[in-house]
């Protein structure tokens, strides 16, 4: 299946690159990057938007404030004082032009009165009656104090976000002000997760006839929908090839995320039941400490296959170099390339020729390696901040490291 694209079962086959093993981790990274591009476009209402990706730039449909408005609670005030107060603004109305000598007691938010000069804070005012007993206003304003003047934020038609930007509450609340009711998003990409083994529990205590608990299915879900993906459902596997087999060819995700089963141990079916749904591995083996044996693969239809290894720290290595750079392409998110570098505060060890990928906590002195980094561990990665780069030969103490966020 090296040669030119061709059909399987009908389905045609879109990648047929050829196989990239055990390859550099930067260049596994990339590859899952360049795998698909973003998923199509769909306009949605706001509270829908959430979670999913700008398609578009996010543009001010109106002056941000629309008009002149009080910063603060008090009165708006025309010219010098001492002021005769008369009448009061609240948000949401409008109030009558204000003539020199005049002030009008306002709320903050509301409009400003046409002919206001500024805006003379509640706390620092002074009210007394005159004879006639109307309210006599004095105090310090200067002009436009404690004014927000029309389109101090941005202008209508200026450009707020650009497109690949995550909708998070905030995006949502600037578009609202910003006047939309609706925005253009990417489809997220859909997810189902496989995890694969006999061994594997789902509930009580481990131990009794080799059982283990399954710790990937509770804390993969949240890290997906934290890069936009929608899970549509997790299941457990039995170590059976047809099982496998028909699991990963009727998946209608445009993922299939599978955990175990990437070595080539006895029950290790993956590859087979890949070969036998028209799967072609674009990434088989990566190095890099933990997670080597991880697999990238495109599926007929248009669909991947991302392999993790069934450790739990190393399929957590899977997850953030081959798993989210292709969720994040399908979701169309503007990801750099590489993390940002932060300095050590202590020497981090290296592989002779593999990447490493060590949890970290962040300090006054630097990144602070965490211990119980092994492949079956997730106690380091309970405390850690981030996930620190380790180049091949390691680092020494204040050298900077990539960091991976952890979500």
């Amino acid at each position: 299946m090296n040669g030119g694209a061709g059909t399987v079962d009908g389905l045609r086959l879109t990648s047929v690159a050829p196989t990239l093993r055990g390859c550099p981790w930067p260049l596994a990274r990339s590859t899952a990057r360049a795998a698909a591009g973003p998923l199509p476009v769909e306009r949605v209402e706001l509270a829908a938007a959430a979670g999913r990706t700008l398609a578009e730039p996010l543009v001010a449909l109106t002056d941000l404030p629309a008009f002149d408005t009080s910063a603060m609670d008090g009165w708006a005030v025309a010219g010098p004082g001492p002021w005769r107060v008369a009448g009061r603004v609240l948000a949401g109305r409008s109030g009558a032009p204000l003539a020199d000598g005049a002030a009008v007691e306002i709320a903050t938010g509301a409009p400003l009165p046409p002919g206001a000069t500024g805006v003379l804070r509640r706390e620092y005012g002074t009210l007394s009656e005159l004879a006639s007993g109307a309210p006599l206003l004095r105090g310090e304003v200067g002009p436009g104090q404690d004014i927000r003047p029309r389109g101090q934020e941005c202008g209508r038609g200026e450009e707020l976000l650009p497109a690949g930007v995550p909708v998070t509450p905030a995006v949502l609340g600037l578009a609202a002000a910003a006047g939309h009711d609706r925005l253009a998003v990417h489809r997220r990409p859909t997810v189902e997760l496989l995890v694969l083994g006999d061994e594997l529990l789902t509930a009580g205590l481990p131990g009794s006839g080799g059982r283990v608990r399954d710790a990937l299915g509770p804390l993969l879900p949240p890290w997906l929908a934290a890069a936009g993906a929608e899970l549509l459902g997790g299941r457990h596997v039995r170590d059976d090839f047809g099982l496998l087999r028909d699991a990963i060819r009727h998946s209608p995700a445009d993922l299939v995320l599978t955990t175990g089963g990437t070595a080539a141990g006895p029950v290790d079916f993956l590859h087979a039941a890949l070969e036998a749904t028209g799967g072609h591995p674009l990434v088989d083996g990566v190095a890099v400490r933990p997670g080597h044996p991880m697999l990238l693969a495109a599926l007929p239809g248009g669909r991947h296959l991302v392999g993790l290894p069934g450790n739990p720290l190393a399929a957590v290595a899977g997850t953030v170099t081959l798993a989210l750079p292709l969720l994040h392409a399908r979701s169309g998110r503007e990801v750099p390339a590489t993390g940002a570098l932060e300095p050590l505060a202590a020497a981090l060890p290296g592989h002779p020729s593999d990447t490493r990928l060590h949890p970290v906590r962040r300090s006054a002195a630097g990144l602070v390696p965490l211990p119980h980094d092994g492949p079956a561990m997730l106690r380091g990665l309970a405390r850690a901040e981030a996930l620190a780069v380790v180049p091949p030969g390691g680092l020494a103490a204040g050298e900077h490291a990539e960091v991976l966020a952890l979500p």
